[in-house]
């Protein structure tokens, strides 16, 4: 790829999150796509469900952002026709760690496996994995601003219900002071009843940009 290409692809200056909870995981983003400073786009899904089990959410370059989750359903969809089971949380993030094209974009992924348990994957820009035990901003823009608040507020063993608020609380100070996050916020559960979006109404009664 050439430099003139690369230059003109948008980038995603982002804030993503995944907090880890005794009954769940909360994943949620931004919704802001950038390109150097300038506002490409205010409403850019940066969380997307997989399937029915599995979430994934990313930053980086917003073509990858967009097609590398189409793709790593279509290959799971394929290892279980084949295979007849269902994959598990470990072989999809296995899969993805191995969809690279540019390494400038990073993934976290979550879901939740046949027996119930609920586990959150983090991906850098090369494919290394690291199983996230705790809560993960990963590489985006918003990460610094993310991680200060959670080192202080994150307990071992919130509830889904305490993980939306801290999600919430976290985007609201990236959002406060990075330019290249904003323009509202997608939240999602997982738990061993399924993927949940949190509700617009929800969200609004605790976030609003200043």
């Amino acid at each position: 790829m050439d430099d003139e290409l690369k230059n003109s692809i948008m980038k995603t200056g982002t804030t993503i999150l995944g907090i880890v909870c005794k009954d769940g995981v909360v994943m949620a983003a931004d919704r802001r796509g950038t390109a150097g400073g300038i506002v490409m786009g205010k409403n850019m899904e940066k969380v997307l469900p997989i399937n029915d089990y599995i979430l994934m959410a990313g930053c980086g370059l917003a073509m990858e952002i967009q097609k590398i989750p189409k793709i790593l359903a279509a290959e799971l969809k394929l290892k279980e026709l084949r295979s007849k089971t269902r994959p598990s949380i470990k072989q999809a993030v296995n899969l993805l760690s191995n969809l690279r094209v540019s390494g400038q974009s990073a993934f976290l992924l979550g879901g939740f496996d046949e027996d119930g348990t609920v586990e959150l994957y983090s991906t850098d820009p090369v494919g290394h994995i690291t199983k996230v035990e705790d809560y993960d901003a990963n590489f985006g823009s918003g990460m610094p601003y993310v991680l200060g608040l959670l080192e202080r507020q994150y307990k071992k063993g919130i509830s889904v219900d305490e993980g939306i608020k801290l999600a919430i609380e976290s985007l609201k100070s990236s959002t406060q002071r990075d330019t290249a996050s904003g323009n509202g916020i997608d939240v999602f559960t997982i738990t061993k009843s399924g993927i949940k979006k949190v509700v617009s109404q929800e969200i609004q009664a605790n976030y609003k940009e200043d």
